[in-house]
């Protein structure tokens, strides 16, 4: 049996308010928020207030608009399309709706609904787009929470993307049949190159394409964005990265990205994983190029999710490269890398005032040679050391750096899955490190953070390194714990 939806009690709708009167009556807060909320329109706003507080005072004035000094008497209203009374006087409010009422001018009483021929929703504003989120007086924190959601997802030019459709609207209509035509138009004109341009700020160059698509010259564009996944916790991607995953026809992600973060992209869009770890190359780094210009070429446009910045053993120079030779447009999302989020599980400063000034990322590997790396000078002189490494060349890391002439009592910060909720935290000195190549439980990938600063690390729910295996439990489990 299907189960009936509940049914609203307010029947949403917009109002036309341009150039007339919207009356607002009171000293304080309430006030102030109705006339911030109108001032989203361009209404004529007319605020009543015959003893203004301090914060009405200011949120007019941030507004550029002035109170009318006057006790309240029901020919103010005269004229108004809305009413809004916020006296905070329940008796005075009730007296203010009788008196709309009787001229015939919707009314809202703050706080009293059974005196409100209407709600006020909560905004996301990206005029003329607009969202109002109400939940009937249910629940006005809880639409401010939505709201805030929305407002995130939503590309701050999605105003100045909408006016640009309203400029071709008529010769859309004029030159497209309706249907499919129309519709693929405006779909390629809201997700495809005219946005990112206007994404851009170049409104010159997203008007010749769209004039181009309407004359049916420009072929389907494609477009990749390289976006850092960060390191692993779907709650540290980026805006930016959020609204291309949801804009992205396809999405190409490592093996080291987690399923919950693809799973953030947009539904129908294709997934291609392309392994790029230790034990899993699906693909080799040449594939990945030929298959992000590939699709480029078919007009799509694709998200290539690397795990936390892909400017940082990103690999992603490689994929630039490729992409700028097959003149298929590309951007770079940036994204929060181990390193970071390693020093935030730690509660770790990575530069310290007198301590350290320098900080130097790099791959265990690099440790490995023959040659030990010109960086390793900034390590004896205080920076402190970012290491991206594997389990298997703690022992010569340890080693090499000793060499240079770090002392071997150092302080050193590890974490397997940064950021995660599977985390696991070390601690101990540079002389233990050579310890973590026997904790073959250690399956995700290890940072390790090295140098004076770590010392003002918190270890309350750290490890000792040199500890057994047994006592190595997740964070997550150590702290609930």
């Amino acid at each position: 049996m299907a189960t009936q939806s509940a049914r609203l009690t307010t029947f949403p709708a917009f109002m036309r308010v341009d150039a007339r009167k919207v009356a607002i009556f009171g000293n304080g807060a309430e006030a102030a928020a109705k006339a911030r909320l109108v001032a989203n329109t361009s209404a004529n706003i007319s605020i009543y207030a015959d003893a203004p507080e301090a914060e009405l005072i200011d949120s007019l004035a941030r507004l550029g608009l002035e109170p009318v000094p006057a006790a309240y008497a029901a020919s103010q209203m005269d004229g108004a399309t809305l009413v809004f009374a916020a006296t905070g006087d329940a008796a005075l409010d009730r007296k203010i709706v009788a008196d709309a009422r009787s001229r015939h001018i919707p009314v809202n009483a703050v706080d009293q609904p059974d005196y409100c021929d209407f709600l006020t929703p909560a905004l996301v504003n990206r005029a003329p787009v607009v969202i109002a989120i109400g939940t009937e007086g249910a629940g006005p924190v809880l639409a401010q929470m939505i709201r805030a959601r929305i407002d995130q997802m939503l590309s701050p030019s999605l105003g100045t993307l909408a006016r640009l459709a309203q400029d071709y609207r008529a010769a859309v209509d004029r030159l497209l049949p309706r249907g499919v035509a129309r519709r693929v138009f405006w779909r390629r004109f809201f997700e495809a190159d005219v946005a990112t341009h206007v994404d851009n700020g170049d409104i010159s160059e997203a008007r010749r394409i769209a004039t181009r698509m309407l004359r049916g010259r420009e072929p389907a564009p494609g477009h990749i964005w390289l976006v850092g996944a960060g390191p692993g916790a779907e709650d540290l991607l980026t805006l930016r990265a959020q609204r291309a995953m949801m804009e992205a026809d396809a999405i190409v992600y490592d093996a080291l990205v987690p399923e919950t973060v693809v799973a953030l992209g947009r539904r129908d869009a294709e997934r291609i994983s392309v392994g790029k770890r230790k034990g899993c190359h699906s693909k080799s780094q040449n594939q990945i190029n030929e298959l992000l210009v590939r699709l480029g070429r078919e007009g799509k446009r694709v998200v290539r999710l690397k795990s936390g910045d892909p400017l940082i053993f990103g690999r992603a120079g490689e994929e630039m490269a490729a992409l700028r030779d097959a003149g298929v447009s590309f951007e770079i999302v940036p994204g929060i890398t181990s390193a970071l989020a390693a020093a935030a599980d730690f509660q770790l400063p990575l530069t310290l005032r007198g301590v350290a000034s320098s900080l130097v990322f790099t791959t265990g590997h690099d440790l490995t040679g023959a040659a030990l790396p010109d960086w390793a000078r900034l390590a004896v002189s205080g920076a402190t050391l970012c290491v991206y490494m594997g389990r298997t060349v703690a022992a010569s890391v340890a080693a090499r750096l000793i060499d240079a002439g770090l002392p071997a009592d150092m302080t050193v910060a590890i974490v397997e899955n940064a950021s995660r909720r599977d985390r696991r935290l070390f601690h101990g000195t540079l002389a233990d490190l050579p310890a973590l190549e026997h904790r073959t439980e250690l399956a995700g990938p290890v940072m390790v953070v090295i140098g004076d600063a770590v010392a003002g690390a918190n270890f309350e729910h750290s490890t000792s390194i040199a500890a057994g295996q047994q006592s190595s439990a997740p964070a997550s489990q150590t702290q609930a714990a």
